[in-house]
């Protein structure tokens, strides 16, 4: 019952299609009983035409019949594969950009609630799971059972006995299903788990690959991978096991119900009450019920396994969002106001005493009824040792962070806002280290203003102090690679401070901005932010001598 509201919500945008793929499982059964039907009037037609009998309708009729509901078949098996394929890229295409946009709006506690390794694998390989069982898995289910019933029913009309006691023995293997059904999930939901791990895994060490081979880790690194994958192995052989055990017992359940239905078509005969096309519609139809039951027994396991896979997706829709509100922006020169100020991160730590599987949450502290003033138009350094809460501080101005206690809020000359999300169109934020995405100097400075024109874009480089990329080959058109690759960290940095100077805020939050800096061009970049920004609030993070000297106030954290 729970997944029912989650599931109308996710397929709502595809009844369409859906009702068209379960019109085509429709017409399918009704194709397979129509030729069970016309293969048992052709045998029978044969039979009375060699004992000299004349039939209502010659074999052309129910030959030329015959191929009519073959090649509409074969018609309306391409009609439902091409929808099926259709539908599971679209639904997969919807999903994922569903999910892509809560993780944008989170609301950050200041915590990882996810590594983003298992963040990828559940918008990969999860979406791809639920897509196909929603799209392809659930409706060929539906219509399985369906041409079961189907089947099941001319078989009773023309021999109830048999169609009874083929209805004992045919479910024996899905009964026997049923008691693995709650190990294959979670066995399903232990794999989906160190799949994870290992995507994260591969992720990091990817993205350290240098690190990894100066400290000459690369075999540890490899071990931890084989380990993982040990234990992702020793999961799947165990799934496959259960899997591979339950089919044997429902092959086995089949093939008593064939050898039945053969045993008592060939007494039938015997005895005169069978016909030799009655024989033949009695092992079609035993096979038409057997084959829908095998289906269902493969079918329903994906199902299972695509639950475990929305449970992850739904952990991630459970998420809280961050309050949504329509900008505010202010208006002339902006200033920070922080009064009695209290934070801290939320961190787990092992209760002593406990195992490693034990843990608590505790408090580590940064702020304590801090208060402070960034004036409008002020340039504020803030200053100290690693860890004291230096970029916590920034994220608190960008509200990315609640205060445990306190109040912040941007004031201008007629007016005063509590920071949110709404107010983080006034904020200016560089962060430390490279920031530049894939793809051209140009896409990568329209993220800080999309509408921006062409003057703009060159007037934020100068300001910038990256007029390097006027003597690029290609210019603004030069291409960035992952992370900047391609560029010096130098010159990514001023091309993520030029993106930042295109937003429409006033105050600017710059962390260690001009660490890969040298001395020369750090000292021109503040020349021309202060020149060109007068009335900007600018706050630094900062270690370098150069930039305090070029700050009216240094706020030293302790």
């Amino acid at each position: 019952m729970k997944y029912l509201k989650w599931f109308f919500r996710t397929v709502r945008p595809y009844w369409g299609s859906l009702s068209v793929m379960m019109s085509c499982h429709v017409l399918l059964t009704a194709c397979s009983i129509g030729f069970v039907y016309v293969s048992k009037k052709l045998v029978d037609t044969a039979v009375a035409l060699l004992g000299g009998a004349e039939p209502s309708q010659g074999l052309s009729f129910w030959a030329l019949l015959m191929v009519s509901i073959i090649l509409f078949r074969i018609v309306l098996n391409a009609l439902r594969s091409y929808l099926q394929t259709k539908t599971e890229i679209s639904m997969k295409n919807s999903l994922r950009k569903r999910l892509f946009d809560i993780l944008l709006h989170l609301q950050n506690d200041g915590g990882t609630r996810h590594h983003s390794g298992d963040v990828l694998n559940r918008l990969q390989d999860d979406v791809r799971v639920v897509s196909n069982a929603f799209a392809v898995s659930l409706p060929n289910l539906l219509g399985t059972a369906l041409h079961f019933l189907a089947a099941l029913i001319f078989l009773m009309t023309l021999e109830p006995r048999l169609g009874l006691l083929i209805v004992i023995i045919a479910p024996a293997g899905l009964i026997i299903g049923k008691f693995v059904t709650r190990r294959i999930r979670n066995l399903t939901h232990d794999i989906r788990k160190t799949s994870s791990q290992v995507q994260s895994h591969l992720q990091e060490s990817v993205q350290n690959i240098t690190l990894i081979q100066s400290m000459e880790y690369s075999g540890n690194s490899a071990s931890t991978l084989d380990s993982i994958q040990g234990v992702l192995y020793g999961n799947e052989i165990r799934r496959t096991r259960f899997s591979v055990v339950s089919r044997i017992f429902i092959s086995l359940a089949f093939q008593a119900g064939h050898a039945v239905a053969f045993l008592w078509g060939v007494w039938g005969i015997s005895t005169g009450k069978v016909t030799y096309g009655m024989m033949t519609a009695f092992l079609q139809l035993v096979g038409q019920i057997q084959r829908p039951l095998a289906d269902m027994s493969g079918q329903i396991p994906s199902l299972i396994h695509a639950s475990a896979s929305v449970d992850r997706l739904r952990e991630l829709e459970a998420l809280p969002a961050e309050e949504s509100a329509e900008p505010h922006l202010l208006h002339g020169n902006v200033g920070i106001k922080l009064e009695n100020v209290s934070f801290a991160y939320q961190v787990k730590e092992k209760s002593e005493g406990s195992d490693n599987q034990e843990s608590k949450t505790v408090a580590s502290l940064l702020f304590f009824y801090f208060s402070y003033e960034f004036k409008p138009g002020s340039r504020t350094a803030i200053v100290g040792p690693t860890g004291i809460g230096k970029s916590t501080m920034i994220r608190l101005l960008l509200a990315l962070l609640k205060p445990r206690e306190g109040k912040i809020s941007l004031y201008d000359s007629s007016s005063e806002a509590p920071v949110s999300p709404a107010t983080r169109i006034n904020l200016v934020y560089v962060p430390q280290g490279n920031s530049l995405f894939s793809g051209t100097v140009r896409d990568n400075l329209l993220m800080g203003n999309p509408e921006a024109t062409q003057q703009q874009l060159e007037n934020a480089l100068r300001t910038a102090a990256a007029d390097f990329v006027f003597s690029l080959p290609s210019g603004l058109d030069t291409q960035c690679f992952e992370a900047g690759a391609g560029l010096s960290e130098g010159q990514a940095q001023r091309i993520a401070i030029a993106r930042a100077l295109l937003r429409p805020g006033s105050v600017l939050l710059l962390d260690e901005f001009s660490s890969a800096l040298d001395a020369e061009t750090e000292t021109l970049l503040l020349e021309r932010l202060t020149k060109e920004l007068p009335d900007h609030t600018m706050v630094f993070i900062t270690h370098r001598e150069k930039v305090i000297e070029y700050c009216d106030s240094v706020l030293r954290l302790a």
